[in-house]
């Protein structure tokens, strides 16, 4: 499986199993969400009515498929629910790991 270096799967480890009768199923491993607090914050994003996820990544990310991003710094797991309360305050974090970001 190869992944877009914009994916939040691009370095989750891809796995096989195989079944009784030899049938191999490949699948990927699970993907760990980072705690939120040890990502560093770039700023806040609060939420007005028409608001779309992809389209706020897109304004501070710069990139409308970095959404999950938005979604992992917001505890979220339904994206649409980051954006369906005008007045929520989101926050826009730089990714897990990224030096300045908190402990890691």
């Amino acid at each position: 499986m190869q992944y877009a270096a914009n994916s939040r799967y691009l370095n989750v480890p891809v796995a096989k199993l195989t079944l009784a009768d030899g049938t191999e199923i490949i699948y990927l491993r699970r993907r760990w969400v980072p705690q939120p607090e040890i990502m560093m914050a770039l700023g806040e994003h609060v939420v007005v009515q028409g608001d779309r996820i992809d389209n706020i990544a897109a304004r501070y990310l710069g990139d409308p498929e970095q959404y999950w991003r938005v979604c992992d710094a917001n505890r979220a797991m339904r994206p649409a629910a980051l954006t369906e309360q005008p007045g929520k305050r989101l926050r826009i974090t730089m990714p897990a790991g990224v030096p300045g970001g908190g402990v890691v």
